[in-house]
């Protein structure tokens, strides 16, 4: 980056950004930083936007997958009722996972469910499995998203 020097003491300012004065001692701006911004200050205004809208989804995305997964570590487990796995499919070779919604109450007991995908006759089976789990306690009632697995292929 080159920098004008103004008198031994005296600020000095920038080539790519002449409004940003560096005083000696002071912060200045890494050549890379400035080469980002210059060159985001060439974009067109269409450019420029879409630049920093993906950018802002992206910071979006990675906040939510975040939650999602701080979410999923509060609560384990402590009993799991296997989902009775309708004959008729089973022998039919029909399959699939359930993904479902359960609000698990303080003592760790599920209050409901709700179905977010799959089959709808395995999500009846699933629910009613799921409504006899049992997890951790914890100081407030929480979400949390399941999976129940039907393998036609298993010896359950």
């Amino acid at each position: 980056m080159d920098l004008r020097n103004r008198g031994d003491n005296g600020p000095r300012t920038c080539n790519i950004f002449p409004y940003v004065l560096v005083r000696p001692g002071g912060f200045a701006p890494s050549y890379a930083l400035s080469k980002i911004l210059g060159d985001l200050l060439m974009f067109s205004s269409r450019s420029r936007k879409s630049f920093l809208g993906a950018l802002l989804l992206a910071g979006l995305l990675l906040l939510g997958a975040a939650t999602a997964q701080s979410q999923d570590v509060g609560r384990k487990i402590v009993k799991k009722v296997i989902a009775q796995y309708p004959a008729i499919l089973k022998s039919k070779g029909i399959g699939g996972i359930v993904r479902l919604k359960a609000f698990i109450k303080p003592d760790g007991s599920v209050r409901d469910t709700e179905v977010i995908g799959g089959n709808p006759i395995l999500a009846e089976s699933a629910q009613k499995a799921v409504l006899q789990w049992k997890f951790t306690p914890a100081s407030s009632e929480t979400t949390m998203e399941v999976s129940v697995v039907f393998d036609p292929h298993s010896d359950n």
